[in-house]
């Protein structure tokens, strides 16, 4: 499948999770891929309640956590709608149009945008955020647009948290990765209202530095900070490890 749409090119047709996950996205540009992947697969089993995916894109975290917790019901947030609406195209590929709806919406936009539509004080379960890995400045932004959005933040990560404590319910979590570089800000933007804190460190290669970091953390919670195992993707000769490659086929969880 290909088509074009006016802000993002040409959209191809992407299958992720063993084939189980069918994704229509930008063929150029910010693409899903293992981040979208091992966010989902660290969010833990909800049973019945709502789940926020914060920068959705085309949806790929939220729709991978519904189509495997039948009974949760998804809120795809993007600021961009194009990308919004191939979300929204995304949850009826999937079969998942009356458990998964998006909006378009700035996370942490003035004047009550995310309560305006329906993501009202201490409603959510959890959250699942990928946010840009880069404030405004830092580095250079790409021409791409949908690639600029995804990689250079509009608002700070502690915007995002802000809104993640206003929308969670008492003793509702966070998911996030991120760099391993901005563990620092991450726990910063933490220290209020959430605790429980797990790190899992995220690495290319066993012998290398962790290339991302997987934290989770809940609403008022109390329990010490926890640093988790850490997941390895690739081993010597660059291939996925046998658990890497269950986590990327949907046959495996980190929660």
């Amino acid at each position: 499948m290909s088509a074009e749409a006016p802000g993002l090119g040409e959209i191809g047709e992407d299958r992720l999770l063993g084939g189980r996950l069918r994704l229509l996205q930008p063929v150029k540009g910010h693409r899903a891929g293992s981040d979208a992947v091992l966010l989902a697969a660290a969010v833990p089993e909800l049973g019945e309640g709502s789940l926020a995916d914060f920068g959705a894109g085309v949806g790929t975290i939220g729709l991978a956590v519904a189509l495997r917790q039948p009974a949760l019901d998804v809120v795809l947030v993007e600021c961009d709608p194009e990308l919004a609406a191939l979300a929204a195209r995304n949850a009826g590929l999937n079969g998942l149009e009356e458990r998964v709806r998006t909006v378009v919406c700035a996370i942490g936009e003035r004047g009550g945008g995310l309560a305006h539509q329906g993501l009202t004080t201490a409603s959510m379960a959890w959250i699942a955020m990928n946010p840009p890995f880069f404030e405004a400045g830092e580095v250079r932004a790409s021409p791409v647009a949908n690639r600029r959005v995804a990689h250079v933040a509009g608002q700070s990560l502690g915007d995002w948290l802000k809104e993640a404590r206003r929308v969670l319910k008492p003793g509702g979590g966070v998911s996030i990765i991120h760099r391993a570089e901005a563990l620092g800000a991450v726990l910063a933007g933490l220290e209020t209202g959430f605790g429980g804190v797990e790190i899992r460190p995220v690495h290319g290669q066993a012998e290398r530095p962790a290339i991302r970091v997987i934290v989770s953390a809940r609403l008022g919670s109390k329990k010490p900070a926890a640093l988790l195992p850490a997941l390895v993707l690739n081993g010597g000769d660059g291939r996925f490890t046998a658990f890497s490659e269950a986590l990327h086929r949907g046959e495996a969880l980190l929660a």
